[in-house]
């Protein structure tokens, strides 16, 4: 059964956020609504990193490795303060979590985002191994990076969490139509909108923008987190069966009556705090390896 707060937070981004997300009232509008205030903010002030954009949040000894995280905003919105939440779960597991900034569209499109994340993942990766982490669309850079350093032949990171990944930005899956009114957050058009949004002219079937389109072999382990009633429900399922059927290990796992984000959720919500020491777990395991 979901919690209170889940169900809670369910009813407030229904009645609130989705009529803004949904794209009646323009794009600008989504981005703002995109860009949530949870309440109850965890204390603490983040790093800024002298060479990268982005923010540090150190973690005390014992340190176990070093977690690029990639935060999520459907492309258009979104930044490095508003995801502390979640990188704070990570950095009391013992990681150092750098989260970094990145152009968005419309101003700046595919594969601008990409290219940000790619040269930070270079700079850190320099100083030693890493972690991968993300959420929604951040999810889904996190699986286009790892694509395009296979292809380059640049060292890949040890493991990745993926939560609620956007990895189909065609909107093809099966759940896109089926969960329309049950995702209290996100409808098709709202989807295709921040999709056209970022790509511009790009196709949806780019694996660096859609990596569900691209050969998922040879990459690290992974874990997958996903909510039943989403619409990227099958971006997630999909990811999981393209990547197990190439050789890759990965993990899948469908929460109940949870919202689009929920790990955002996590001073207040127990999924949140489930989903998110689950996926700490997991990355541990390969850091230390």
């Amino acid at each position: 059964m979901a919690s209170f707060s889940a169900r809670l937070s369910r009813a407030y981004l229904r009645r609130y956020v989705r009529p803004l997300v949904c794209g009646d009232e323009g794009a600008a509008a989504a981005a703002e609504a995109l860009n949530l205030r949870w309440p109850w903010p965890p204390a603490g002030v983040a790093e800024a990193d002298p060479e990268i954009p982005g923010e540090w949040l150190r973690a005390k000894s014992p340190r176990r490795a070093t977690l690029l995280y990639l935060h999520g905003g459907a492309f258009m919105a979104g930044s490095p303060r508003l995801y502390r939440s979640s990188a704070r779960f990570f950095v009391k597991a013992g990681f150092d979590v750098f989260t970094p900034t990145y152009r968005l569209a419309p101003e700046h499109r595919f594969p601008a985002a990409l290219d940000d994340v790619a040269a930070a993942y270079e700079r850190l990766s320099a100083r030693g191994p890493l972690t991968l982490a993300g959420d929604s669309a951040g999810g889904g850079l996190v699986v286009a990076l790892m694509l395009r350093l296979r292809a380059r032949g640049l060292p890949l990171p040890r493991a990745a969490a993926l939560f609620s990944p956007w990895t189909d930005l065609s909107a093809g899956g099966a759940s896109v139509r089926a969960n329309e009114g049950k995702d209290p957050i996100f409808t098709r058009r709202a989807l295709r909108l921040a999709a056209r949004q970022y790509l511009g002219e790009a196709s949806v079937r780019d694996p660096e923008a859609s990596p569900l389109f691209g050969d998922l072999s040879g990459l690290p382990p992974m874990i997958v987190h996903v909510g039943e009633d989403e619409l990227l429900l099958d971006d997630s399922r999909r990811l999981a069966e393209h990547a197990a059927a190439a050789g890759t290990a990965v993990e899948l796992r469908i929460f109940t009556a949870v919202p689009h984000g929920w790990q955002l959720g996590a001073a207040f919500m127990p999924e949140a705090r489930e989903s998110l020491r689950e996926a700490a777990g997991f990355l541990a395991r390969f850091a230390e390896a």
